[in-house]
């Protein structure tokens, strides 16, 4: 029998503010229903690790807004996609923080039209579909995260934590 990858999927915008109520119990059973295997969810904000064949974003967004009765973005990576973005960590010697260090995963080719220099001490890094920030006084208050955050960097992103995207490797390879 083939192995099967272990693969991640991460929800835009899914239990925030009260906004887009997406149960982790729930989203478990549908992935399961979708012939996925291995199912398991870290916090209460769309995150997804599983097992399974390889499906485009559009078909779990599809599954997601028949299930729950809205749209939700997927960006989606591959367990081994996930240890390349930890391995390469361009910024790790100066994000000291994981709480203040982000991922932003986009679909397709991340661009900003930003230079990184004129957010100083915050900074960026972008490489491939993902852009590094680092925002040493907090996201909540961080310009640089504003601006992007106002910027289409993609075709879809979504953003997570350093402490949340080491937890889905690890997860990833658990399974």
């Amino acid at each position: 029998m083939p192995v099967v990858a272990r693969q991640i999927a991460l929800l835009r915008g899914v239990n925030v503010g009260g906004n887009k109520k997406v149960e982790m119990a729930r989203l478990r059973a549908l992935m399961e229903e979708l012939g996925y295997s291995d199912v398991r969810t870290y916090v209460n904000s769309g995150n997804l690790v599983f097992s399974g064949p390889r499906r485009s974003e559009k078909h779990l967004e599809a599954a997601i807004a028949k299930h729950f009765g809205f749209d939700v973005p997927v960006v989606l990576r591959s367990r081994d996609d996930l240890a390349e973005i930890v391995q390469a960590n361009p910024l790790g010697e100066i994000a000291t923080d994981p709480a203040k260090y982000l991922v932003v995963f986009c679909a397709a080719e991340a661009t900003t039209g930003l230079d990184p220099a004129d957010f100083a001490p915050e900074t960026f890094h972008v490489r491939g579909r993902e852009v590094y920030l680092w925002a040493p006084g907090g996201i909540g208050r961080s310009e640089l995260a504003k601006r992007l955050a106002a910027k289409s960097i993609g075709e879809k992103s979504t953003a997570r934590n350093w402490r949340t995207v080491e937890k889905l490797l690890a997860l990833a390879d658990e399974g």
